[in-house]
């Protein structure tokens, strides 16, 4: 699909009065920042926690909110993980590391003018409706952790989903050795000849048992569901420049998933071969340049499930059992909203009620911006989108359905989910992202034709 993301014209771009408030100077807030400001939103302030521009990506960030190991790349290749009007520069390796990520957000950010924008040390503690909120007219309260509070015309809730580790019970208080979660793993050294157990099957999981396996005196995975591991090349060049191609609306979706699924065949052979279960649902990918080789080298042991656990002994569903010394669950996050109440956006089940993933329906002046996984095109392409629509919205040129219109969507989404995705927390936030996609340019292009009519 075209990528292309278009601001409005200079002639429509005037000062405006409205404030806005942004959680979080992470990519998905610098982006918003970046199209409210090029819009005419010139009274924008981002709250961010740390002292950093750059959220997960920034290595050991004093936020304490990133989960950035030294050896993490992205996942999409640079030249589809960059934002429309920015390009990496051309030194940087093909799967930018967080230090490429993290440099690329603050040259953003500089680039655009958004950097003065940002307060630092400036966390916010809670987000509620002012007295005098009416619709049509909102207005929000925030309260900071210093205790002062500020009021914004509209408020865009940028804070991730990647920061509060879920933790499994089951696992965490029955083992007996060291139990860390994946979001505190910075590097292997610490674990030079120990015996490890990596639970999880995901991008996290697959990287971690990587670095640990060659270090440690044995690396177990507990891959629990179906699982279809990607690579990262092919030919010499980023797997998805070829993936990405079939991403165009000719291209039925049901053939699209039968080339990518033969293509990882030929390239990584059967996962069932490797010890892993088939993958009988859809589920967000993951994709590895170096566990299927540590794998196949038995440097990595896969089991396919965990019975029980007595001390520092892991009975596993084949069967067989051994002690470990360390414990790393890369289980997942819960979707974390403590600055705002429940009775204004509900997370049960570790789901939350948006419609299109930004807006909470009943709750004018309120828009999140990144809270969703993408089950193929990078995030910050997804954030362009989601911007453009915001500034659509709040420039009048498009509008949105009732209340109860919206929860009809938002429930149909859930259906969709529980019928195409495998039953995790992770999937409650998947899209689909080429539709996603469309939907977002649907809406914000509703009122073009008229906007052009009227000029």
């Amino acid at each position: 699909m075209d990528a292309a993301v278009e601001t409005l014209p200079a002639s429509q771009t005037k000062k405006s009065s409205k404030r806005f408030a942004i959680i979080g100077a992470g990519a998905a807030g610098l982006c918003t920042a970046k199209y409210l400001l090029q819009n005419g939103y010139d009274d924008v302030t981002i709250f961010e926690i740390g002292t950093q521009i750059g959220g997960l990506w920034c290595y050991r960030n004093d936020s304490g909110r990133s989960a950035a190991y030294r050896t993490l790349h992205i996942n999409t290749a640079r030249n589809v993980t960059n934002f429309s009007d920015l390009e990496f520069g051309k030194s940087v390796q093909l799967f930018p590391d967080h230090w490429d990520m993290h440099r690329y957000l603050v040259d953003y950010a500089n680039h655009f003018g958004v950097t003065p924008h940002i307060r630092f040390r400036s966390k916010v503690v809670s987000v509620q409706p002012t007295s005098r909120y009416r619709n049509g007219e909102p207005e929000w309260e925030l309260k900071l952790e210093d205790g002062t509070t500020e009021i914004f015309d509209r408020v865009i809730v940028a804070s991730g989903h990647l920061s509060e580790p879920m933790h499994a019970s089951e696992i965490r208080d029955k083992f007996a050795g060291q139990y860390l979660h994946a979001h505190d793993y910075r590097e292997p050294e610490p674990f030079v000849g120990k015996r490890i157990c990596v639970v999880g099957i995901g991008n996290s999981a697959c990287d971690i048992a990587s670095d640990v396996c060659v270090l440690g005196a044995r690396t177990v995975m507990v891959a629990r569901s179906g699982v279809l591991i990607a690579p990262k090349l092919i030919f010499g060049r980023p797997f998805t420049d070829v993936t990405m191609k079939l991403y165009t609306p000719w291209v039925p979706d049901k053939l699209r998933r039968w080339i990518i699924e033969k293509l990882i065949f030929l390239l990584n052979g059967r996962m069932t071969d490797l010890g892993f279960k088939p993958l009988t649902e859809r589920a967000h990918p993951t994709t590895s340049a170096v566990l299927v080789q540590h794998v196949a080298y038995r440097r990595v042991i896969v089991k396919q499930g965990i019975e029980r656990i007595e001390g520092k002994r892991i009975f596993f569903n084949d069967g067989t059992n051994e002690e470990f010394d360390v414990l790393i669950a890369a289980t997942g996050y819960l979707i974390d909203l403590p600055f705002i109440s429940p009775s204004i956006v509900p997370t049960e089940n570790n789901s939350v009620d948006l419609y299109k993933r930004v807006i909470p329906p009943g709750w004018e002046g309120l828009y999140f911006v990144g809270l969703l996984n993408s089950t193929a095109h990078s995030l910050n392409m997804i954030f362009e989108y989601q911007a453009r629509w915001i500034c659509a919205l709040e420039k009048g040129y498009a509008g949105l359905p009732s209340a109860e219109e919206m929860r009809r969507d938002i429930e149909a989404k859930k259906q969709f989910i529980r019928k195409h995705f495998r039953n995790s927390p992770r999937h409650t936030i998947e899209e689909e992202s080429m539709p996603y996609l469309q939907d977002l340019q649907r809406l914000a292009h509703k009122g073009k034709a008229a906007r052009h009519a009227a000029a």
